[in-house]
């Protein structure tokens, strides 16, 4: 496992975070919403090797295959099929799970997407938000809420510093635009509601977060495990675009200290926090795809080669970058793995469990993995 190189005083830092979370989570209430896509999975099967008592409400997995029916994570947790944009299901699952803690996860997480559905993007993104956010008003006994939106909350204005937390919400296309408004819903019920008493709420930023299990369309990592697995080329759009890629449990590390603090009943936390890689991992796609075409075959080159996308696309941003300094500053977090492990990592789950190893077996051991190098919170539980 290849770990950054990082400065004693981050090892220390890090090292103190993890041993306060190591017994935040256990036998604590927790709904998680969305706990059917991809990083909700992960989450799940993190909290629940935390010793969490976990609720979910989503809606069936949107893909199939899914890690969540891959890793049989319904059988480990609460799972509650709802709809986010149904008010009353989501006081009704509130109400059911008390929560201590809410992550809110549930989306319309696909940009290309959000064009051809709108309405129901906005509906799912800022609607599906305030539901929750109300829902925990009205319980009362939500002690915090980690609201998880998106890197594209950001006016991106296509330069080359990256976005801090401060820095104005906005959106070119319908999903961008629906993070930014869900931001600004959340910072609205924060200021309301929230600020002397009842929930403490956070909202948390991460990059393009990649990882096994992810099976979504529309997805560069996803589209290129499908073309290299069928032998067929891989159709790529917008090679020179940047993103700021990392692991998935690099950005659910974060969310974990966040939630942590807000359990620990420290309110100087709820605020909006950026889980961004470091500079050198915000790539271009071509990049990316040449660094996965390695990966996945050893170092040799039996793959068809890439083609480029040439129809018409609808807008997307071609340069974002985020500021996490404030997370470095604040809580000792910062990424563990380089992007070539990240990626390693990817072909090595979906190779495994091609093989016929146990989607949940393979999970839980890059958990505990990342875990080992990062020096964040795992316990098995009892």
């Amino acid at each position: 496992m290849e770990e950054r190189q990082r400065p004693v005083e981050a090892l220390v830092s890090q090292a103190a975070m993890s041993a306060a979370m190591q017994t935040a989570f256990r036998g604590r209430r927790v709904l998680v919403t969305g706990q059917t896509g991809f990083k909700g999975s992960w989450l799940s099967l993190w909290l629940q090797q935390l010793g969490a008592e976990v609720t979910g409400f989503a809606l069936p997995p949107s893909t199939t295959p899914s890690l969540f029916d891959a890793a049989r994570i319904g059988g480990l947790i609460d799972h509650v099929e709802g709809d986010v944009r149904d008010y009353a299901a989501v006081r009704a699952v509130v109400e059911r799970a008390r929560p201590e803690l809410i992550f809110h996860l549930a989306a319309q997480p696909l940009v290309r997407l959000s064009y051809a559905e709108p309405v129901e993007t906005y509906a799912t993104n800022v609607m599906g938000t305030v539901h929750v956010l109300e829902a925990a008003r009205q319980n009362g006994q939500v002690a915090g809420i980690v609201c998880v939106t998106s890197d594209k909350c950001y006016a991106n204005r296509e330069w080359i510093w990256p976005y801090r937390e401060n820095d104005p919400m906005g959106g070119h296309d319908p999903y961008s635009s629906s993070k930014g408004c869900a931001e600004l819903a959340a910072a609205a019920w924060r200021s309301s509601y929230f600020e002397a008493d009842g929930p403490a709420l956070a909202t948390v930023r991460a990059g393009n977060v990649i990882g096994g299990g992810d099976w979504s369309q529309d997805r560069l990592i996803p589209d290129l495990v499908r073309a290299f697995e069928a032998g067929t080329p891989p159709l790529i759009r917008s090679p020179e675009a940047v993103r700021p890629w990392q692991h998935v449990l690099e950005a659910l590390g974060g969310y974990l200290a966040i939630a942590e603090r807000l359990l620990a009943g420290d309110r100087s936390f709820a605020d909006a926090w950026n889980f961004g890689p470091s500079d050198e991992d915000a790539r271009p796609v071509g990049w990316m795809v040449e660094r996965m075409r390695a990966a996945w075959s050893g170092g040799g080159s039996d793959l068809p080669e890439t083609r480029l996308d040439t129809g018409p696309r609808p807008h997307e941003a071609g340069l974002l970058r985020l500021d996490s300094s404030k997370a470095r500053a604040a809580l000792g977090w910062q990424p563990a793995l380089t992007l070539d492990r990240a990626l390693e990592w990817i072909v090595a789950w979906h190779k495994a469990v091609a093989a016929g190893e146990d989607a949940r077996a393979v999970t839980l051991g890059q958990i505990e993995a990342y875990v080992a190098a990062a020096g964040a919170p795992v316990r098995k539980a009892a």
